[in-house]
């Protein structure tokens, strides 16, 4: 089948991974997100402690995230994600139903298992009236006659926290040891009775709890009971990167298993991310949407940096060879006309009423300017580093009647002399790196006769705000003061030296004004 490619691929449709899709689409990233449908709290009726969504049903909120996620272009897939392989481009991961799609990174949210101890009729009742978080169920069960099994070290610390729920709580012991002396102290403390002996199961009346049967038949009568599950992470995909379960521990407790991550979520392997349960065993719903978030965000500033790498590489590239004679010859081989064939509005209204000599057309392009100077007298020479854009200013000039006075010359000026006495040296929109201007357009200024002009025309550094659809290079745009600034001073006559406005449209059609680098200066006879 065919393999699609995202910037991030997310592993788990939970709260977690729906909040880091979130802001990941919002950021404009390609995102999709693989659920296998299996969220932990799939058997509670209600979210609590999810300010503004408070008592609303778990998967109300998923149809919602889902729902919202899509109207920023995320995609959601249902299938189990059950490998992946990571190479020089990112991460390829197959689906169990044979697809494969391909993440420049990963975002891991598959959640945890709640094991449970093997108490017949316990596993049928969790999240309802078998509960184990007071901030998720404690509210709805208050007051109510509590039970809280021993499950491991934290069961004191639980029938204390669920003591501040209902005066009516009790431990039981389930064949674990008496509480030390300092807790049996404080449990006693708090009218918390220990209750002895082994669970042999539940006992419920009309789908509720009634109580619990211990071994020897003796049922101790209860509304509810709360137990500590043993946290296991959904770690097999992470694993299958290389990634390894470590301890979770809490109040110096192990409590599970999970994978380790940073604070922003980033796991050992580059370009991996954990959130939610799979990392944080005691997240809540809150809890694991802000991780979410917050891996969401780092994964996106991962992504820029990557971009901006890349595109910092290619910018390079473009300016070391946009200037070539291959990169030219492509150009221009590429379309029948680049240019509009109308003469250069500056070199017109500059140029219009002087006497007819030499003139210097430098990068000349299909020939226009030269074309139009020609037909009023000069004698032009056109310089290009194109063979092909010469070619096609020779047959322009040829078609105007006006070869006879229009000599093109393949040269590259920043290498190549110019020549020398030129009436007229004409430079439209030659643009380049600093170093390479200053080194032509001094080359240019020697090739100017005195009592010449030189004239030099660029796009102005201020039209970099205007979007006006121009290949953004900031060092290569100049002001004519710059230009200037290069001629020799008391051997030339600084005639005009402005950012000259003219209409134009923006690439969404609105009429803007730019500018025009322009400078006319006269070589002292």
């Amino acid at each position: 089948m065919e393999e699609q490619g995202y910037d991030v691929v997310v592993i788990g449709g939970g709260a977690a991974g729906l909040s880091g899709a979130m802001a990941l689409a919002r950021s404009r990233r390609s995102v999709l997100v693989v659920d296998s449908g299996e969220p932990r709290n799939a058997p509670a009726a209600h979210m609590h402690n999810v300010l503004g969504l408070d008592g609303v049903p778990p998967g109300e909120l998923l149809a919602a995230g889902r729902a919202e996620i899509a109207g920023y272009g995320a995609e959601v897939v249902s299938a189990r994600a059950e490998s992946a392989v990571q190479d020089e481009t990112g991460f390829r991961v197959t689906l169990d139903d044979g697809r494969e799609v391909r993440g420049r990174r990963l975002l891991v949210t598959t959640g945890l298992v709640d094991e449970l101890p093997e108490i017949p009729g316990l596993a049928g009742r969790w999240g309802r009236d078998v509960a184990h978080c007071p901030y998720c169920h404690g509210w709805e069960l208050r007051d109510q006659r509590i039970g809280v099994i021993t499950s491991g070290p934290m069961s004191v610390h639980q029938a204390q926290m669920w003591r501040q729920i209902s005066p009516k709580v009790l431990l039981l012991l389930n064949g674990a040891d008496e509480p030390a002396a300092p807790q049996a102290e404080e449990l006693a403390a708090r009218g918390v009775p220990v209750v002895p002996g082994v669970i042999e199961a539940l006992e419920t009346s009309e789908d509720r709890i009634t109580g619990v049967r211990l071994t020897g038949g003796d049922v101790i009568a209860l509304d509810a009971v709360v137990v500590a599950p043993k946290f296991t992470a959904r770690s097999g995909f992470a694993e299958s990167l290389g990634l390894a379960v470590s301890p979770f521990e809490m109040h110096g407790v192990t409590l599970g298993s999970r994978i380790a991550a940073d604070e922003m979520g980033a796991t050992s392997v580059p370009g991996v991310w954990v959130a939610g349960n799979v990392t944080n065993l005691g997240a809540t719903v809150v809890i694991a949407m802000a991780a979410g978030q917050t891996a969401g965000a780092a994964i996106n500033m991962d992504l820029i940096a990557e971009d901006t790498r890349q595109e910092v590489a290619g910018y390079r590239n473009r300016i070391a060879t946009m200037f070539e004679e291959d990169a030219w010859e492509e150009r221009y081989r590429g379309r029948d006309a680049i240019w509009s064939g109308r003469p250069n509005p500056v070199l017109v209204s500059e140029t219009g009423d002087l006497s007819a000599g030499r003139a210097l057309d430098v990068g000349c392009g299909e020939g226009a300017d030269a074309v139009w100077l020609a037909q009023r007298g000069w004698q032009v020479t056109a310089v290009d580093i194109s063979t092909v854009a010469l070619g096609r200013a020779a047959g322009h000039a040829e078609a105007a009647g006006v070869a006879e006075l229009v000599t093109v010359r393949h040269a590259d000026l920043r290498h190549d002399e110019p020549g020398t006495g030129y009436d007229l040296v004409s430079a439209q929109f030659m643009h380049g790196p600093p170093e390479m201007r200053r080194e032509l357009y001094s080359r240019l200024a020697g090739a100017v006769a005195p009592g010449g002009l030189l004239l030099v025309v660029g796009h102005h550094p201020s039209d970099l705000a205007t979007f006006v659809g121009r290949m953004h290079f900031p060092d290569m745009l100049f002001t004519p003061e710059e230009i200037a600034g290069l001629l020799t001073p008391g051997e030339w006559k600084i005639v005009t030296a402005e950012a000259r406005p003219r209409p134009a449209t923006d690439p969404e059609g609105r009429q803007i004004i730019i500018h025009d680098a322009v400078l006319v200066a006269r070589r002292q006879g």
